[in-house]
């Protein structure tokens, strides 16, 4: 039993350790540590620190990463079996139930006042635990028939058991969560510190800049995220945020390549239209509006008293090569000298055929260097190299060695980049004195994206396709189809074509379902291809049988190829027609157009087939595959499916990570945050006028790279 007295006792002790503690607590503002607001004890400012709110402005700046919109609820009785429905109602039961296969249910019934549904969570028990009888859900799914109708929400938000709360007709902001915060206790303290807090927050960016970007000022939009009308509303305020991010980045970017542009003299070399014009006149063929833009850019470049420091970005079969050898000329017309650096002898071997072919009208012969040379071939390669004579060599790591000196590198061209470290690029840009370097990549990147992810380069964009090419034929069959696929293959081998066979394994595994290469090259060989001359290509062999059994397929010495991805970047085979590549939902988009960019080099219709049993979801991703030849289209889809991370890896190690913004989702306000930046940066490269404070301060508080390259502090 409680006193009445003591009752009043306690209650005087509390108002007097409130006003005690109000006495204490600093003024409200954005750097306020969270445990002096309401609602927020040490225990859970814990938990808020692990998710980075530590103060005030952090809970502000706690974006939500996705709404659920309750202002288009279907009442229960309205559900029927196939529809795609958001339903709101109160638990009214709930267990969890085991199924024969050994997988745990969460069920409940759900009720609001027009009916009663069954909502599970299959495999997912642990819900037992935070969704109480009482609660009320909002669950978005499709409605199925399992014993009646049931629903299995692919989205779901508890919230919470007071009927007052349950925000009918609102956008729930569905905030990231941590263990012993709630995503209702989250969407709780917002709100209950929103309208204190909104009027603390200064917008950092110019009206200018607002307006160039279409986006509203910072209180505005942080409203908008927190508690918006509408999802579009959400997104709108979502942008502004994201715009800030993308901008600070820009400016970051930009300031960098400035300072590197001041610090890399270089000689300036003079557009002579000597050699240039003689090839551009004996080419067969006419270049490509983005091979002339490439080619502009590059002689601007080299034309610099700066040295050049260019990435030519393109999609298999886009041209790049015949851009390299316009840069090569301009260098060797002022009497330069160049190299040419690829990742495999193969391949140096392919340009030094290639590109010799396009020069030979001119009277210029290429000097090949790769570790197959003999003695006496290398001794001539490097007399040639260490006399003046203005040369282009073509090589690998080979000239690299520190017997190879230049007498007056000028230009470094490495195709294939990514295949080198850093310390390798420099060091063969090292071996002349002050050299322009051009660096080649076949992964097809969106421009605006390869502009950000390589923001200490230059990037020109090769993102159209020579005319005349044939398009690849490229189909996706079934497991039952194979005898007809391997049928079409042998009418393609009995034409005089060659034909590539791919498989995502070298040998089979206990875990993974998959036919392999080694296991199916034994039973093609003993199968379809019986009477034909085959061969198994992987990468556990050594690096000399796996180029001499690729030297075979070239020569026309073998007929099929059984390979792993190893050929993904390999030789031109202009007589390889067919590329059948088994399992295809195991590779990404992008690789799939590597592998089939194998083939369709020739003046022949060429085919790539995918051939498997594959879900839904894959058919659906292979399907659209088959349908397009745009390599920057795929690279687009794949950065949806699988993450910028899992298709650049290292190559975009050194960007910063984005809290709001997205690159793909947000390209065309990443196109504008860098469109201004380059006016900012060209009118006040110190951002040094009144009008750019705030977005100053916004770099020198949250990027600390701004420290060096706007000489603050």
């Amino acid at each position: 039993m409680t006193w009445r007295g003591d009752s009043d006792a306690e209650e005087r002790k509390r108002r007097s350790a409130s006003r005690s503690s109000s006495r204490s607590a600093p003024r409200l503002a954005l750097d306020t540590p969270v445990t002096y607001l309401k609602g927020v004890g040490p225990a859970r400012a814990t938990h808020l620190a692990r998710l980075g709110i530590t103060v005030a402005g952090d809970l502000l700046r706690h974006i939500p990463h996705r709404y659920e919109d309750a202002s288009t609820i279907t009442p229960i009785v309205q559900s029927s079996v196939g529809a795609d429905i958001t339903v709101l109602g109160r638990v009214i039961a709930k267990g969890v139930l085991p199924t024969r296969k050994g997988l745990r249910v969460f069920q409940a019934v759900v009720q609001d006042s027009t009916g009663m549904i069954e909502v599970a969570w299959p495999g997912q028990p642990f819900l037992d635990r935070t969704i109480n009888q009482g609660d009320w859900l909002l669950c978005t799914g499709t409605v199925r028939f399992f014993h009646g109708r049931q629903l299995q929400p692919r989205e779901f938000v508890n919230l919470g058991p007071e009927e007052e709360g349950t925000a009918e007709g609102r956008v729930l902001a569905v905030y990231p969560s941590t263990e012993g915060l709630s995503v209702r206790l989250l969407r709780g303290l917002v709100e209950q510190h929103l309208d204190l807090l909104l009027p603390l927050v200064q917008e950092p960016l110019s009206r200018e800049l607002l307006e160039a970007a279409d986006v509203p000022a910072l209180p505005d939009a942080l409203r908008m995220v927190h508690r918006p009308t509408s999802v579009a509303e959400a997104a709108r305020g979502r942008a502004r945020l994201a715009f800030e991010e993308l901008l600070c980045v820009q400016l970051l970017q930009r300031r960098a390549n400035q300072i590197a542009r001041e610090a890399r003299g270089g000689r300036a070399f003079v557009n002579r239209k000597q050699l240039t014009s003689q090839l551009r006149a004996h080419l067969p063929y006419t270049l490509t509006h983005a091979q002339v833009r490439a080619i502009r850019e590059i002689v601007q470049d080299m034309s610099s008293p700066r040295r050049m420091h260019r990435l030519l970005q393109g999609d298999v079969g886009a041209g790049k090569t015949i851009v390299a050898v316009f840069s090569a000329l301009l260098a060797m017309e002022n009497g330069a000298q160049v190299a040419l650096m690829a990742p495999t002898e193969l391949l140096a071997e392919q340009h030094a055929r290639s590109i010799g072919a396009l020069l030979a009208p001119l009277g210029i012969t290429p000097v090949l260097l790769t570790g197959r040379l003999g003695a006496k071939d290398r001794r001539a390669a490097l007399t040639r190299l260490e006399s003046t004579e203005p040369v282009l060599a073509i090589g690998t790591h080979a000239l690299l060695q520190d017997g190879v000196k230049f007498a007056d590198l000028g230009l470094v061209i490495i195709d294939e980049q990514h295949r080198f470290g850093v310390e390798q690029r420099a060091a063969l840009g090292s071996k002349g004195q002050t050299v322009d370097v051009l660096l080649m990549s076949a992964t097809p990147i969106p421009r605006s994206l390869a502009l950000t992810l390589y923001g200490d380069l230059d990037v020109s964009v090769l993102d159209e396709r020579p005319p005349g090419r044939q398009p690849i034929a490229t189909g996706v069959r079934p497991e039952s189809a194979r005898a007809k696929v391997f049928e079409f293959a042998l009418s393609q081998l009995d034409a005089g074509r060659q034909v590539y066979v791919v498989y995502p394994l070298i040998e089979t595994s206990e875990k993974i379902d998959l036919k392999a290469a080694t296991v199916m090259y034994e039973q093609l060989v003993a199968g379809p291809f019986a009477t034909r001359r085959v061969a198994l290509l992987h990468g556990k062999l050594p690096s000399d049988e796996r180029d001499h059994i690729m030297r075979q397929f070239r020569d026309g010495e073998i007929d099929v190829l059984v390979a792993t991805t190893v050929i993904e970047v390999g030789i031109d085979v202009g007589n390889a027609t067919v590329m059948i590549i088994e399992h295809p939902e195991r590779f990404g988009l992008s690789q799939l157009h590597q592998l089939r960019g194998r083939v369709g080099r020739g003046g022949e219709q060429s085919y790539c087939i995918l051939l498997g049993d594959v879900g839904v979801e894959a058919g659906e991703r292979l399907g659209m595959f088959a349908a397009t030849e745009d390599g920057f289209e795929i690279a687009r889809a794949d950065l949806q499916l699988r993450g910028m991370g899992d298709l650049f890896g290292a190559r975009q190690h050194g960007l910063p990570a984005f809290k709001v913004a997205d690159l793909l989702r947000d390209e065309a306000l990443n196109d504008t945050a860098r469109r201004l930046a380059d006016d900012m940066l060209r009118r006040d490269p110190l951002l040094e006028a009144k009008e750019h404070d705030g977005i100053r301060h916004v770099l020198t508080v949250g990027y600390a790279r701004a420290l060096d390259l706007f000489r603050v502090g």
